[in-house]
């Protein structure tokens, strides 16, 4: 369960959609009848598809009943996802021509057809066809025909029965319209998949997934993300860092910035995360493009997420100070993702980290900022714990995370609206401080997992030539606090005009 399966295990078989398989460690066990539950929309029929797509591939024959939908409307919703149905067997038991045996179809009107002769249909269809996979669209009218739950109860264990004896493995689509609390459907089938939507105030919906229950089987338990779009269903595994772990070298790597890596006690180590804070223009972001245009001139590959600006505004601003990455964009080792927070869930953007570290070797990633990640989606709950489990993730994998933490205030008290500092590595400090109505910048490493680092405060400057960090200021005092008191001599870092200027007045 450590990555998406792409070959059956043995005794399972594919259900279609990669992001499942991976839940249940392999696939599905064939030849079990399995309900698929969740309200109109949430993706059941498109599910559904996809695992008669799959088994068609394999040159296994699908049959689709339906008793909701016509056959029109579900080759429609086959090509909209440019799915061809020709290798797929649909039969279509709701009609207006009333039951005759004639037709070459069965045909069903709920009202006036005893729940026997529905069933007895069924049967004859998968006689006929003699299907592998089978997919039952769906219960809410058989529900309605039974009338009781007694008699629907024996209905669909006679229909287990039955299915058990032809080496065919059957979903059933419920939309839920059963009695709240109803589980007798939960007893019955061998494994129930539960597809939820849930709605935000903004941004899209978001889907998700859940094993309700799967027999015989070590699934990964929980909710998982999904998205329906253009090409089918796509889920996104609940990340488990413990499952994720390489050995990897864990010898210092330069920032690309002399004195920086001093700060830091020899720079940044593979299999920790950095976490850059400080007030709006201060330089952090510039910081990690330094840090990035480092490890691409070593040959790693990098991966830049951005919340907060655009991409062209990012690689604009890094030219103008010297931090060229965009032939490192044209060679393929530099990828930039612009994020839309409100439009992507948690386990999509861990999905998409997971595929650039195992699929693209990416071994340094950025991502800026999080104010962005965490206060965009205030409808998701836990999103601190997420982000806990995809640090670690990328720690396990040997990746170099930096992360870029904005807050509040330029001089004086300077506040957070989130406290990550707990799940970082390392701790890397900004601050304006103010000298004879000059607005200057310090920088120092306030935590470090990775061993000694200085305890000292640093100048820190950007020009056109990248940033660059002077001595200590031994001789300032009050310089978090954004009042400063000079008690020395150290000589400043040169302004951008070229003059050096004394602490001394």
């Amino acid at each position: 369960m450590s990555a998406m399966t792409n070959q059956p295990q043995p005794n399972r078989i594919l259900s279609g959609v990669a992001g499942l398989d991976d839940i249940l460690g392999g696939g599905l066990t064939p030849d079990r009848m399995y309900l698929i539950e969740g309200a109109p929309g949430a993706g059941k029929t498109t599910l559904a598809m996809q695992f008669l797509l799959k088994g068609a591939e394999l040159g296994e024959p699908g049959l689709y009943i339906t008793l909701s939908e016509t056959k029109a409307e579900l080759v429609a919703v086959a090509e909209s996802h440019g799915w061809d149905t020709a290798h797929i067997t649909i039969i279509e038991l709701l009609s207006d021509e009333g039951l005759d045996p004639r037709f070459e179809q069965t045909v069903l009107h709920p009202a006036e057809v005893e729940l026997g002769e529905t069933v007895r249909d069924v049967i004859a269809k998968v006689d006929e066809l003699k299907p592998v996979r089978l997919v039952f669209d769906s219960l809410s009218e058989l529900r309605m025909l039974s009338q009781n739950p007694l008699r629907y109860r024996r209905q669909i264990l006679a229909l287990k029965r039955y299915f058990a004896t032809r080496a065919c493995t059957v979903m059933l689509l419920d939309d839920n319209t059963s009695e709240p609390g109803d589980l007798q459907l939960h007893s019955i089938a061998h494994g129930v998949i539960s597809l939820d939507n849930v709605v935000h105030d903004y941004g899209g919906e978001r889907r998700r997934l859940r094993i309700a229950k799967m027999r015989g089987i070590k699934f990964r338990e929980g909710y998982h993300d999904m998205t329906l779009d253009t090409g089918g269903i796509k889920i996104y595994p609940r990340l488990v860092a413990a499952e994720h772990h390489i050995e990897y070298s864990s010898s210092a790597l330069s920032t690309g910035t002399k004195e920086l890596d001093a700060l830091l006690g020899g720079g940044l180590f593979p299999g920790t995360n950095t976490l850059i804070v400080g007030p709006s223009g201060v330089g952090k972001t510039t910081t990690v493009a330094s840090c990035l245009l480092a490890a691409l001139e070593r040959g790693e590959a990098c991966v830049y997420y951005l919340f907060d600006e655009t991409r062209a505004t990012l690689l604009r601003r890094s030219t103008n100070l010297g931090i060229d990455l965009g032939r490192h964009l044209e060679s393929g080792l530099l990828t930039l993702r612009q994020i839309d927070p409100a439009e992507i869930s948690p386990g999509e953007f861990a999905s998409d980290v997971r595929r650039s570290v195992e699929d693209d070797n990416a071994r340094f990633v950025a991502i800026d900022s999080l104010n962005a990640f965490l206060q965009a989606m205030p409808g998701e709950r836990y999103l601190l714990l997420q982000m806990h489990e995809l640090l670690t993730y990328l720690n396990q994998r040997g990746v170099i995370t930096m992360l870029v933490l904005g807050q509040h205030g330029v001089i004086g008290e300077i506040q957070s609206d989130i406290d990550i500092s707990y799940l970082s590595d390392v701790v890397v400090l900004f601050r304006y401080f103010e000298r004879r109505g000059e607005v200057l910048t310090a920088v120092t490493a306030v935590k470090s997992r990775t061993g000694d680092h200085e305890r000292s405060i640093r100048q820190f400057q950007l020009d056109s030539g990248g940033l660059t960090v002077g001595e200590a200021l031994r001789d300032f005092e009050g310089i978090l606090g954004g009042v400063p008191r000079y008690q020395g001599e150290t000589a400043m870092l040169p302004s951008p005009n070229g003059k050096q200027k004394p602490y001394a007045d």
